[in-house]
C-alpha cells in the first residue's frame, strides 16, 4: 500500500476528467482500508470506486482512497438457488458476466452498466425493468468514523428508485466492502417486457431466451445507445427519469400526446428524461468538448478535454431549458463533486 502524491485521476473516473488528487491510495484489503480510515479523519478522504457515476469539477485537497477489493465466492447452494458475495472492487460488467457463465440468473438485464459492486446499492442501480433490489440480500460496510463492520440487510438499505440510505441517512458515513445476491439456478425470472429486448430476441428466432441471450441483447442495445466510456468520457445515464403525479402528468400530456410514459400506480407516472432532453433540442449538441450524445440524450459526454465544470454547466443549462420547454424537472443522476 503506497500513497501518491498528485495523482492524476483521469484514468480513474469513466468522464475522463483530468482532475487532481493532492494524495491517493488504492487499498486491496479490508485490513488496509481500517489502517486508512485510523490514520485519516474523514473530512481529509475522498471515497472512489468504479469512478462511473461521479463528475469531478474540482482538484481534489484530500487523499482520495480508492476501494480495489477483489474477490467472488459462493456463500450457500442449493439445487434451486444460490448466494454468492463478490467484493466491493469487482467490475460490475465482468460480475454479471461471471454469474451468467454459471447459469446463475437475476442480472442479466444489469449487463454492461459501469463501475462497480461496492457502489451499487448506493443508487439501486437498474436496467430494462430490473434493480439491484430484486436479488440484493445484504452487504457489508464499515463505519469511517469508528470503523464499527456493520451489515445492511435488504429492508436496512430502504432503496428506491436510484436511492438507498447510503444517499440519505447514512450518507458519507460507510464505506461498502461487500455485496451479497441471491440468484436462481433454474426456472430463472425473465424479464424481457422492453421492446428492444423482444426486438432482438425475435430477429434472432429466440422464443425461449436463456438468461445469456437476455445478457447478450441488452449488451447489444447498450452498445447501440450509448458510448464506450474507454472511448468517448461518459458516466451513463447523467439524469434520472422524473416521476411525477397525476396533475402534473395530465398537464403534460395535454401539451405532448406523444411522449412517451410508464405507469408507475394510479397517481404516479415516470417520463424518459432522454426524451425531454431530445425534445428541448439538445441530442447530439455539442459545446466545445462537452456535449449530449448523438443516440441518447440522457447520456452527457467528454470528448477529449472537457472540464467537469463544463459538462455541469451543460447539465444545468440543459435542466432549465426543459423546465421551461415541459414543465418537467430532471435532477443528476450522478454525483457531482
Amino acid at each position: 500500500m503506497q500513497i501518491e502524491e498528485y495523482k492524476s485521476l483521469k484514468n480513474y473516473n469513466t468522464f475522463g476528467i483530468d482532475c487532481t488528487a493532492r494524495y491517493f491510495v488504492s487499498v486491496k484489503t479490508v485490513a488496509e482500508l481500517k489502517q486508512i480510515l485510523s490514520t485519516k479523519p474523514s473530512s481529509e478522504l475522498f471515497i472512489l470506486g468504479g469512478g462511473s457515476n461521479m463528475l469531478l469539477t474540482s482538484q481534489l485537497d484530500a487523499l482520495v482512497l480508492h476501494v480495489n477489493l477483489k474477490g467472488i465466492e459462493i456463500l450457500q447452494e442449493t439445487t434451486d438457488e444460490v448466494v454468492v458475495k463478490a467484493m466491493a472492487g469487482e467490475n460490475w460488467h465482468e460480475f454479471v458476466q461471471f454469474c451468467i457463465e454459471k447459469d446463475f440468473g437475476g442480472l442479466e438485464n444489469m449487463s454492461l452498466i459501469p463501475g462497480n459492486v461496492g457502489t451499487a446499492p448506493i443508487q439501486n442501480i437498474g436496467a430494462y425493468g430490473v434493480e439491484l433490489k430484486d436479488t440484493f440480500v445484504s452487504c457489508e460496510a464499515i463505519s469511517i468514523k469508528t470503523l464499527e463492520e456493520r451489515i445492511f440487510t435488504k429492508d436496512e438499505c430502504q432503496f428506491g428508485y436510484r436511492n438507498s440510505i447510503f444517499k440519505n441517512e447514512e450518507k458519507g458515513n460507510y464505506i461498502i466492502t461487500s455485496v451479497t445476491f441471491g440468484l436462481t439456478k433454474v426456472e430463472h425470472i425473465k424479464n424481457i417486457s422492453y421492446g428492444d429486448i423482444q426486438k432482438i430476441l425475435a430477429d434472432k428466432n429466440i422464443d425461449e431466451p436463456s438468461i445469456k441471450n437476455i445478457s447478450e441483447a441488452v449488451i447489444a442495445i447498450r452498445q447501440s445507445k450509448l458510448p464506450d466510456p474507454k472511448v468517448l468520457g461518459n458516466s451513463g445515464s447523467f439524469f434520472k427519469n422524473p416521476i411525477v403525479d397525476i396533475e402534473t402528468f395530465q398537464e403534460f400530456q395535454k401539451k405532448f400526446p406523444e411522449a412517451p410514459f410508464y405507469k408507475i400506480s394510479p397517481t404516479q407516472f415516470k417520463i424518459p428524461a432522454g426524451w425531454l432532453i431530445e425534445n428541448a433540442g439538445f441530442k447530439g449538441k455539442r459545446f466545445g468538448d462537452a456535449g449530449v450524445h448523438k443516440n441518447q440524450a440522457l447520456v452527457l459526454v467528454n470528448y477529449g478535454n472537457a472540464t467537469g465544470t463544463e459538462i455541469w454547466e451543460l447539465a444545468m443549462k440543459i435542466q432549465k431549458q426543459v423546465k421551461e420547454t415541459t414543465g418537467i424537472s430532471i435532477e443528476p443522476e450522478v454525483n457531482v463533486f
